[in-house]
C-alpha cells in the first residue's frame, strides 16, 4: 500500500509541475499550455507567482510599459489563450477609426504618447510639423469634436483655421483694418510668430537702400491696400522745402530718382547732365564743382549758366588769341566745347 500511495504522491506531482495538458477537464487555461511550476509551487497552490524567468508568449512579447503592466490588464479570465492582441482591443480608440487599428503607427509601447513616430508620420501628410508647431498639443490643431465629426483626417492647413482669431486681434499693424491677406505664410514663419518680415520683393515697389529700413507706418499711414508708390507721395515735404537748388521755383520734376538715390537722399546727382547737356560727372569737368549753383548762377534758372567761376577772362583771353569770333561769353564757349574739350 505503501508504495502504492508513493507512486500516486509522484504521478501527482508530475501532473502538477510538468507540461499543462490542455485538453484535460477543468484545466482553467484555455489553450495555453506550459510549465505550472513557472507560476504555482506545491507548498501554496494559490496564490500563483510568475518567475522572474518567465517569457510570455512569442505571439505578444512583452515590450515597453507592456512589461511593467499588471497579468489582469489583459487577462480578464484565466482562459490564457483567447486573449486578443489587436491594439484596439485594449487601448480605447480616441481617434474613432480615422486612423485605422495599428496603434503602432503613431504610437511604442515604451510610452504611449511618445512624439517620435506621431511627428514622422505626420512629415507625410498634407502638413508637414515644422518650428513651433512641433511642440503644440495635438488637440491644438485636432479638438475634440461631436460623435461622427472628423477630427484627425482632413483637418484644414490654411493658416486661418488655426489663427483667425489672432489675426483679427492683431492692431500693430492692424491686420482687419488694412486689408491683410489671410495667409499668415507671407510674413510669418512657424519657426518665429512675432518676428514678421514681408517680402516686399513680390510687390511692384521692391525696398531697397534707406526704405528697407523705415517703419511700415511710414509709408502706409492709411492702410496697406492701394498704397501709391510715386517718390512725391512719400516725399512732398522734401520736394517743397527743397531750396538749394529750390525744386518748385525750377519747376524740378517730382521724379526723386532723377537726382536721388534710395541709398542716401543727400548727396544728390544728376547723371542725365552728361548726356543731355554738358559733361559734368565725366571728362575734364569731374570733380571740378561742388553745387549747381557753381555754374548756374542765376538763382532758380537753369537755362541760365556761367562759365567764369573757373575760367577767368584774362586767362581766356590769352588761350583764345587769334581764334575768329571770339568773345568771353558763357554761351560762345558752349557753342565752341559742347562736350567741354578744348579744341
Amino acid at each position: 500500500m505503501k508504495r502504492i500511495a508513493l507512486a500516486v504522491l509522484a504521478l501527482s506531482v508530475a501532473g502538477l509541475f510538468g507540461t499543462a495538458r490542455a485538453a484535460e477537464p477543468g484545466y482553467p487555461h484555455g489553450k495555453f499550455t506550459g510549465d505550472c511550476a513557472t507560476c504555482h509551487d506545491p507548498d501554496h497552490w494559490t496564490p500563483a507567482r510568475i518567475a522572474r524567468d518567465f517569457r510570455h508568449k512569442d505571439t505578444f512579447p512583452l515590450r515597453g510599459a507592456h512589461k511593467s503592466a499588471t497579468c489582469r490588464s489583459c487577462h480578464l479570465s484565466l482562459d490564457f489563450g483567447s486573449v486578443p492582441t489587436a491594439c484596439a482591443d485594449c487601448h480605447k480608440d480616441i481617434h474613432r477609426g480615422e486612423l485605422g487599428t495599428d496603434c503602432a503607427r503613431c504610437h511604442t509601447p515604451v510610452n504611449f504618447i511618445d512624439r517620435t513616430k506621431q511627428l514622422e508620420n505626420h512629415r507625410s501628410t498634407r502638413f508637414p510639423l515644422t518650428g513651433a508647431h512641433v511642440t503644440q498639443d495635438c488637440e491644438s490643431c485636432h479638438p475634440s469634436q461631436p460623435q461622427g465629426a472628423l477630427t484627425w483626417v482632413g483637418t484644414p492647413i490654411d493658416c486661418q483655421s488655426c489663427h483667425l482669431a489672432l489675426y483679427q486681434a492683431t492692431t500693430n499693424p492692424n491686420h482687419a483694418a488694412a486689408g491683410f491677406p489671410l495667409d499668415c505664410s507671407m510674413c510669418h514663419t512657424p519657426t518665429a510668430w512675432d518676428r514678421a518680415a514681408f517680402d516686399h520683393a513680390g510687390t511692384n515697389f521692391p525696398l531697397t537702400g534707406a526704405h528697407r529700413t523705415v517703419p511700415c507706418a511710414s509709408c502706409h499711414a492709411n492702410g496697406y491696400a492701394g498704397t501709391p508708390t510715386d517718390c512725391y507721395s512719400c516725399h512732398a515735404n522734401d520736394y517743397n522745402n527743397a531750396g538749394n537748388p529750390n525744386h518748385i521755383a525750377s519747376g524740378f520734376p517730382t521724379d526723386c530718382k532723377l537726382c536721388h538715390t534710395t541709398t542716401a537722399f543727400q548727396p544728390a546727382s544728376f547723371k542725365q547732365h552728361d548726356s543731355l547737356y554738358f559733361p559734368i560727372y565725366s571728362g575734364s569737368h569731374q570733380g571740378r564743382w561742388s553745387a549747381c549753383s557753381d555754374c548756374h548762377t542765376q538763382a532758380n534758372n537753369f537755362a541760365s549758366f556761367s562759365c567764369f567761376l573757373c575760367h577767368s577772362q584774362a586767362s581766356m583771353n590769352s588761350r583764345h588769341q587769334g581764334i575768329n569770333g571770339y568773345a568771353y561769353d558763357s554761351n560762345l564757349c558752349y557753342q565752341c566745347h559742347p562736350n567741354g574739350r578744348a579744341g
